[in-house]
């Protein structure tokens, strides 16, 4: 697909999100939060679901989470015009809970939609929900952070790429130094997908969750 057409169809789709009435959570947000950033880009990052600030504003990662990421991006050499970030849920679930199963379900044709027409060569996802969706496992972000895995998304296969969620780090410095850890490998793994195809990571041995895991903070 050509740049022009890619921008109409992702517009249209924007459109469509935006009249969304697929779950509950269309009765209580002040506007849909689709995705921001180049549809052209090679990156993309997926988070969770929109906050207080996303919510108003109508744009994804605009609160303090945000702003550690738009660091983390500079730190690499980039800005949020160099790549494309969404969330997996699009309308802020009542008091920033959880999203549950079922609004999962009903907002994920948005996601994959998405990433089928923006052709990213590398996802980073950002916590556990995403994680868990876009890998098809349900294994942990503590487990799999910073490990590389091959998936087929939008009838390609691309590079998947767990972190920490930025919020995750906010508090707490020693997440927040494995985060950095983790982002700085983004360039070479990109420049790996630009030269040949990657092969999956082996499957991380499968371990009780931890009490955080079971609260759904990581």
């Amino acid at each position: 697909m050509d740049p022009v057409e890619r921008l109409a169809t992702l517009d249209a789709l924007q459109q469509e999100a935006a009249g969304c009435t697929r779950c509950r959570l269309a009765e209580g947000r002040t506007q849909v939060v689709f995705g921001v950033g180049d549809p052209n880009a090679d990156l993309m990052f997926v988070g969770e679901a929109p906050g207080f600030h996303e919510d108003k504003q109508g744009y994804p990662f605009v609160g303090q989470a945000g702003k550690l990421l738009d660091k983390l991006l500079a730190g690499i050499g980039l800005e949020r015009a160099d790549v494309y970030i969404a969330n997996v849920i699009k309308c802020r679930p009542p008091g920033n809970r959880d999203p549950v199963p079922d609004e999962i379900e009903a907002c994920e044709p948005y996601l994959f939609r998405q990433i089928e027409l923006i052709e990213p060569r590398v996802i980073a996802t950002l916590g556990n929900f995403a994680t868990k969706l876009l890998s098809g496992r349900q294994l942990g972000i503590t487990r799999v952070h910073g490990q590389p895995q091959s998936v087929t998304l939008g009838g390609r296969q691309v590079l998947l790429y767990p972190l920490y969620h930025p919020a995750a780090a906010l508090y707490t410095p020693r997440m927040l130094t494995v985060l950095e850890e983790d982002f700085a490998r983004l360039p070479g793994l990109l420049d790996l997908e630009s030269h040949e195809p990657a092969e999956p990571e082996p499957e991380p041995e499968l371990a009780a969750a931890t009490p955080a895991e079971q609260l759904g903070l990581f």
